[in-house]
């Protein structure tokens, strides 16, 4: 079944703000929660249908992405396609949007079981930037960072407790995560709820927290990511890398990273796109009455191309699939090698040179006709439309 448009999916218009994107979502959420619908497999494939919608529109640079692509784009490691949306379960999202409630996952207030999921922390993401050479993007690449972030203590292997030491009920909320407020309104009573600031909405605390970490499970470390590049990727785009990014606290979520790309100049070519674009400078001779030459490419071998005799500057010759592939997830096949023509005419001449050209000076033949005065004339022109 093909994916809908996020947009759709909220019932926003690709112009709406973030507030107005968090308020169709929680609408949304609320009508499909799997506590309002126990049982029923399609409005828990709705609810994880907002989700997806939500991960993407409410967050600045995922939107900005999935603007430009669509559901296509650079496939990560951990693919670009979905932005993550389309892998989460229901704890993933509980965790990630359980704010978007009030602080509670469960609908308790709203006629609903009001069953507790466990709160989890999710670490922060990471960015990179990566310069790469137009070889390495023709080919994709892989590419080993040595990364300081927050990573599992390894004392109480994310646990946040001393050895021996365990969690118990929360005393401020009594195992629920949240704290609910009761008031008197023009409209009856009206309740609403917070995380709890005791346990962060865990429900447990930590009777003896661990002395390395403070009880938050983590610390600060190195690791080498090794990251794959893929093929085509451009300047401007953003590698995914799901669960690379910051440990989360308590044996939580691990951030992602994002690897943002930038493109070295290339000696030899010039990119347009998928295309690469090849300046050949010919001789004279070989200008006006033809003959072989190499053209090299990307890939670093070299092609023979018959040149014409009457070879004009100017000209362009396309190679057909010799250029760069399309990213993975965004188009298909490879570019093109179009070779631009320039004919070289040398700056200084013996006086035998001389003399063999003046022989050639009144024939008509190295005079140019109306149609190549045309033709380079509307050249000229397209520089300037």
């Amino acid at each position: 079944m093909a994916k809908r448009d996020y947009y759709e999916v909220l019932g926003v218009d690709k112009t709406a703000s973030e507030d107005e994107i968090k308020k169709a979502y929680r609408k949304i959420a609320i009508k499909y929660h799997p506590d309002r619908n126990p049982g029923n497999k399609e409005a828990e494939d709705k609810f994880k249908e907002a989700a997806e919608a939500y991960d993407v529109l409410h967050d600045p640079q995922k939107r900005q992405q999935y603007d430009q692509f669509g559901f296509n784009g650079p496939a990560g490691a951990g693919g670009f396609g979905g932005f993550g949306g389309a892998g989460m379960n229901m704890d993933d999202i509980f965790s990630m949007f359980g704010d978007i409630f009030g602080g509670r996952a469960g609908f308790g207030g709203f006629g609903g079981s009001g069953q507790r999921r466990p709160q989890q922390h999710r670490g922060s993401d990471l960015r990179l930037k990566v310069r790469l050479s137009l070889n390495e993007i023709a080919n994709g690449v892989s590419k080993k960072f040595k990364v300081r972030k927050d990573i599992t203590c390894s004392h109480c292997h994310g646990s946040g407790a001393e050895a021996g030491s365990g969690k118990e009920t929360c005393p401020t909320c009594r195992g629920a995560g949240v704290i609910t407020h009761t008031t008197q309104s023009i409209f009856g009573m009206m309740q609403t709820q917070c995380i709890c600031p005791t346990c962060g909405g865990e429900g447990t605390v930590i009777k003896n927290k661990c002395h390395e970490c403070g009880g938050t499970g983590i610390q600060k470390g190195e690791e080498v990511v090794e990251i794959r590049i893929p093929a085509g990727v451009a300047e401007g785009m953003v590698v995914n890398v799901p669960g690379k990014g910051n440990a989360g606290q308590r044996n939580g979520i691990n951030g992602d990273i994002q690897v943002f790309i930038s493109e070295e100049d290339n000696d030899t070519f010039v990119r347009d796109g998928n295309d690469l674009i090849y300046n050949l400078l010919l001789d004279f001779p070989t200008a006006a009455i033809g003959g072989d030459v190499e053209i090299p490419t990307i890939e670093g071998t070299k092609l023979k191309v018959k040149i014409e005799s009457g070879t004009q500057p100017g000209k362009t010759l396309r190679l057909r699939g010799k250029g760069l592939p399309a990213v993975q997830g965004y188009g298909h096949g490879k570019g093109d090698l179009v070779v631009n023509i320039s004919v070289y005419v040398p700056k200084t001449l013996s006086r035998e040179e001389k003399e063999a050209i003046m022989k050639f000076k009144n024939s008509d033949n190295f005079k140019g006709d109306s149609s190549t005065k045309k033709s380079i004339f509307d050249k000229f022109k397209n520089y300037f439309s």
